[in-house]
């Protein structure tokens, strides 16, 4: 796989600008931003959806109440940042708007892509936003979080917004256009490496610290390995190249230097396995013989299939799928809570809103099942 190939196939991407790109002398850098706005106008038009993860905030922030290069304490980055956020903003609406494209904010911590409830509420928001055509730009809430709950740098992130929509392709943004064997910058013999399909060790070793010279990241190379290995658990690409030039995406495109992280899985493929072996079981539902048949095919489970409800559960958590014998067939994500679930057991799908209100679907819907080993084979 190669970075052009990686692009092209991509349904959803997650790109990732640092401080240095976003924020110039004595404000946001409206020029790139503009050149970088007709990289994702030219996707949207091409029905790719895409995010973007912004740093920034600080940055601006800092230039604005004249904070200087110093050391900042934590309650002046949270001041900095609730001064920098609403110009960040203005920047990509500004870029943005020339398109016809509309940019949404979108404020994160550690705790909405860790914590169930949150997740889920993080991840139906930005499906929504990208179903509509927006452009998410995703940053981190700043002004709230504590060092206890904090990422601290936006490539990982990046990654973990990835993981959280099924993106098949996280580009990190960098200073310089890819991994190397060695610092290009301190080392004439180093070699560019376009592609790794494995992150060996011996290739973590390779990334260098935060280039810390203009006083604005918190990330460096190792950083993005370590967003890049989170992405490749997750059925993600990563592409580490140049975000210093005119449309950085297109430069890709165009066979510029760069270099791609390969998945480990496809990213179905991946959020089943987390389905299966990453969420402990909150209950229980059990199906009838036809339901089971259905499932092993692949469908969904009706809530007509549905026999009894076991446990107590709230909307998306897992549950363990039964057969009327008591053997496991998979588990799922359900997307009603257990009152409800019992409350329509059995029911067909057009008698759930009269007796709820409302209608989410199918119990639990294929793509939130992962079937076990026995009943997969």
């Amino acid at each position: 796989m190669d970075a052009v190939i990686a692009l092209d196939r991509a349904s959803r991407i997650v790109v990732k600008v640092g401080s240095a790109l976003v924020a110039g002398e004595s404000g946001a850098d409206t020029a790139w931003l503009a050149a970088f706005a007709a990289d994702l106008a030219r996707f949207r038009a091409r029905g790719q959806q895409v995010l973007v993860v912004s740093s920034g905030s600080i940055a601006l922030g800092r230039r604005r109440l004249g904070m200087g290069r110093r050391k900042l304490t934590l309650p002046e980055k949270q001041a900095c940042a609730a001064a920098g956020q609403s110009a960040l903003m203005r920047a990509w609406e500004e870029a943005l708007e020339p398109h016809g494209l509309a940019a949404a904010q979108v404020l994160i911590t550690k705790n909405d892509t860790e914590i169930r409830r949150r997740w889920l509420n993080a991840h139906a928001t930005l499906s929504t936003l990208l179903s509509l055509g927006v452009i998410p730009v995703v940053n981190e809430n700043d002004t709230v979080v504590t060092e206890e709950i904090r990422y601290g740098d936006n490539d990982r992130l990046a990654a973990r917004v990835a993981q959280m929509i099924g993106a098949e392709v996280l580009v990190l943004l960098s200073d310089i256009d890819g991994l190397y064997t060695a610092d290009p910058r301190s080392d004439p013999n180093a070699r560019h490496m376009p592609r790794v399909s494995h992150l060996t060790p011996e290739i973590e070793a390779m990334a260098g610290g935060a280039n810390a010279a203009d006083g604005v990241g918190t990330g460096g190379m190792a950083t993005k390995i370590m967003a890049a290995r989170i992405a490749q658990s997750a059925g993600c690409a990563t592409i580490i190249t140049l975000g210093r030039r005119p449309s950085p995406l297109a430069a890709i495109e165009a066979g510029e230097k760069a270099t791609v992280i390969e998945p480990a899985v496809s990213v179905q493929a991946a959020y089943k396995a987390w389905i299966a072996g990453s969420l402990a079981s909150s209950g229980s539902v059990v199906v009838d013989e036809g339901a089971a048949r259905a499932l092993q095919t692949g469908k969904s489970l009706l809530t007509a299939g549905v026999k009894a409800v076991k446990g107590r559960f709230d909307k998306g958590d897992a549950v363990v799928v039964l057969d009327e014998a008591g053997r496991e067939i998979g588990r799922g994500l359900v997307r009603y809570d257990s009152d409800d679930a019992e409350r329509i057991r059995g029911l067909k799908s057009d008698g759930i809103e009269a007796v709820l209100g409302f209608n989410y679907g199918p119990m639990i819907h294929a793509d939130d099942l992962a079937l076990s080993a026995r009943t997969a084979a």
